[in-house]
């Protein structure tokens, strides 16, 4: 917040009330706020070009952050990196003659491109719950949420403008808002600064965004390249492995080599990935050896598996029939409890927020100045009122006026919640997890003591879950764009139609996406001869089982090499019958093929062992077991309840259970990487903390310069290159012909790369990525690709 000296009268001119000079705001740091574009000054703003390319920018980050939340279910923020992008590419165009974009039209774009993030959050978390019920992921479904929990959220944020971001401006910080406010004005233009009030700081770093749209440009391509070489050429082996043998049999270790996972230990920092591998360490190297140990002399199988002996499985059977239960249960405790704790946070938060509500002024006359204009109160709540008819009105949603009027209550609620709590805590503190397993609770609660308990009715308390998140998601990222905006002196009318755009823009393609990505990794694995699926002589699946499509038995053509024929399709949630899953079956009703999803999917080989990769969507698989849990109570129980009482433990010794729990469900390959990226950022905090000790720096301050770094644009650009690498080879992988291509170069690669197959192939292996983390180090220590920025009492 700029803390210049000017009298009351200023304040209220700059604030943009001319007419009200002696203007007293209540709150004391108003009366000395001056935004960096005064209200009376006329700058470009809601131009096509800063909104398309916001928009394009905003598909980009919500894909690869998509990618991230099923991968290990984290997103970061995408609002800095769009900015910094922003700023350079239009500081590029404006010196082969096209116009250099205003600081304005630079918050449009960061506006426009944060959307896709926390849509893409929202469906991660919930919509492949959807699979793990035992429905389809339906593309009409899946848009539908995402495109009205993203709407929802900025319509119900929109009339908490003022109160939350003007009225306690000072009170709530909004961290990343404001750092973003701050990457804006260092990287804005002459026009704009001309336009601004008088700042010798600005002009100093006015070049430092451009040097740090360098270093995402350099880390995305570093990230790209280094991913989708490996993904499709099998340059290296993708997931170094060291199990071990006698006397610690099934114990193992390993690492993805992934530049993304990388990149978000980096970013998170080292004390959450500490935690998460340690959770991934109790299930590779307690748990599962534990259990083998332990079951190995067993003579028939250990519930819940029905088939095979402990003493035949291997390390992924272990954790796949055990651990994944427990590590579920500890996930669902630790989302809980992290809602248990932060109740009076929320409590406090949703009582101020609707007294500022109460209390604030209409601010969508003309009369008001340019930079207190919202969107009309008559488009929010009828924008409000055609999502709930639409709700309503769409059968995949399978939802009841219940529901709707479910989602309305606990959208406002949350939206409220969510917005309030970016501004204490900032966005990754804001437990969004914990607000939508309330929700859920709450939702199944009603729904178990009014009877509703049958499978539709499980879809229609996801639908309620995934919109509310989303919403709750869009409304926190709305208040951090417009919290930006109030500090550099934005339109907030511009911001609020340029993030409808982006999120409706992105909700438009992530649905798709998510599809694709289940799609690209779904593997049709043959029933006949598989020990795997042990169906009883001449079992043929019940036709009143049979998915329905159009009047009749829905089909479906194997995406399986050679075979043309379509099957119908059966989905077996008994398994007395058989093993749980999706199967294609012919005409007299024998299985024929397991479709083995993407997305929780077990199988990572196809049948010709082709790999694929899977996505594990841990906070997914939470919300799936709470509806299974409280609707059909259809759950191993002593193994979830061992879950659990692992995160009271982890409670009780003041660690932070979910960050933990979400590393004993993740397998230790995903986790490992977030750890080394965790390492990389505490060494180079060292650093820092060498590097400012003679000034005194307090923590905040230190951590905001650290958040700041040339590190963290490198972790950003690693991360959205591999993201988006991962995106594109699982569309690619969907086809036949390059599935077959792809499969050839794996041959090759086992046959004739020692870093890809072979005795020390792991080994090996680890040599690119342990240059990927001193690349990462070095420019994190500003040796390479430096963005040298002035220490914050020099700005």
């Amino acid at each position: 917040m700029p803390t210049d000296s000017v009298d009351r009268g200023d304040a209220a001119e700059a604030m943009g009330y001319p007419d009200r000079v002696g203007f007293k705001p209540t709150n004391p740091y108003l009366a000395v706020f001056r935004p960096f574009i005064p209200a009376g000054a006329l700058l470009r703003e809601l131009t096509p070009l800063p909104l398309i390319v916001g928009t394009l920018l905003g598909i980009i980050f919500g894909a690869s952050s998509l990618y991230l939340v099923l991968k290990v279910g984290l997103t970061v923020s995408a609002s800095i990196p769009v900015a910094v992008i922003s700023i350079t590419l239009f500081r590029l165009l404006s010196k082969v003659g096209l116009r250099d974009a205003t600081i304005l039209e630079n918050n449009v774009v960061q506006t426009a491109g944060s959307a896709g993030e926390s849509i893409a959050f929202g469906l991660g978390v919930t919509m492949p719950a959807i699979m793990i019920l035992g429905f389809d992921l339906e593309l009409t479904r899946v848009m539908l949420v995402a495109v009205l929990g993203g709407l929802l959220g900025i319509l119900m944020m929109i009339p908490l403008r003022r109160a939350l971001i003007v009225n306690q401006h000072g009170l709530l910080k909004y961290p990343e808002g404001t750092a973003c406010a701050e990457v804006l004005k260092a990287g804005a233009s002459r026009e704009s600064l001309d336009a601004a009030h008088t700042d010798e700081a600005s002009a100093r770093v006015a070049d430092e965004a451009t040097t740090g749209g360098k270093i995402i440009f350099a880390g995305f391509g570093v990230g790209f390249l280094y991913y989708g070489l490996q993904r499709v050429f099998k340059l290296w082996n993708e997931e170094p492995t060291k199990e071990f043998g006698a006397p610690f049999e099934r114990a193992s270790v390993a690492i993805e080599n992934n530049p993304a996972l990388l990149g978000v230990g980096y970013i998170i920092g080292p004390r959450i990935s500490s935690i998460m591998f340690a959770g991934g360490v109790l299930s590779y190297l307690v748990l599962i050896p534990m259990i083998h140990y332990f079951g190995a002399a067993l003579a028939g199988p250990l519930a819940p598996e029905t088939s095979k002996l402990i003493g035949a499985m291997s390390v992924g059977e272990i954790q796949q029939k055990y651990v994944l239960y427990i590590g579920a249960g500890a996930v669902a405790a630790g989302g809980i409890i992290s809602l248990l704790r932060s109740l009076p946070i929320i409590w406090h938060g949703l009582k101020g927020g609707l007294a500022d509500l109460r209390g604030s002024r209409d601010a969508t006359s003309r009369d008001a100045p340019r930079t207190d204009r919202d969107l009309s109160m008559k488009f929010v709540i009828g924008g409000i009122i055609a999502i709930v008819i639409t709700i309503m009105l769409f059968r995949a949603l399978n939802m009841n006026l219940l529901g709707a009027l479910l989602i309305v209550a606990f959208g406002f609620l949350f939206v409220t919640v969510s917005s309030r709590l970016t501004g204490e805590v900032g966005s990754s503190s804001n437990p969004i997890s914990g607000m939508t397993v309330a929700t859920l609770l709450l939702t199944c609660l009603a729904f178990l003591l009014l009877g509703w308990t049958t499978p539709p009715y499980f879809v229609t308390a996801l639908s309620v879950g995934a919109i509310v998140c989303i919403a709750s998601s869009n409304g926190g990222t709305t208040s951090q764009d417009l919290k930006t905006g109030f500090l550099v002196g934005a339109t907030p009318k511009a911001q609020q139609i340029a993030i409808l755009v982006g999120a409706l823009a992105s909700a438009l393609l992530l649905g798709p996406m998510l599809l694709q990505l289940n799609q690209g990794s779904t593997v049709y694995m043959p029933v006949a001869g598989n020990a795997d699926f042990r169906f009883a002589e001449g079992f043929r699946a019940p036709a009143a089982e049979f998915e329905q499509s159009g009047g009749g038995a829905k089909r479906e053509r194997a995406r399986f090499h050679g075979d043309e024929r379509e099957y119908m399709v059966w989905h077996n949630t008994n398994a007395a019958q058989g093993p749980a899953g999706r199967y294609l079956v012919d005409e007299q009703g024998a299985p024929v093929y397991l479709v083995d999803p993407g997305i929780n999917g077990v199988y990572k080989k196809t049948a010709d062992g082709t790999s694929v990769d899977k996505f594990n969507a841990p906070k997914a698989t939470l919300m799936s077991y709470i509806i299974k849990g409280i609707l059909s109570r259809e759950l191993p129980w002593g193994l979830v309840l061992l879950g659990v009482f692992i995160a009271v433990v982890l409670e009780l010794s003041g660690v932070n259970s979910l960050a933990f729990a979400v590393g004993v469900y993740l397998p230790i390959s995903a986790s490992a990487p977030i750890f080394v990226g965790g390492a990389v950022r505490w060494l180079v905090d060292r650093y820092t903390r060498r590097k400012f000790a003679a000034r005194e720096y307090t923590e905040e301050q230190l951590v905001a310069e650290g958040d700041k770094s040339s590190g963290v644009l490198m972790a950003s650009g690693y991360i959205a290159g591999a993201a988006l690498a991962g995106v594109l080879y699982a569309f690619l992988n969907v086809k036949e012909e390059i599935r077959t291509w792809l499969g050839g170069w794996e041959e090759w690669a086992t046959e004739n790369n020692p870093l890809f197959a072979g005795d020390y192939a792991s080994l090996w292996a680890m040599i690119p990525f342990i240059v990927l983390a001193v690349v990462l180090y070095a420019v994190g220590r500003e040796w390479l690709l430096a963005a040298r920025r002035p220490p914050l009492d020099e700005r």
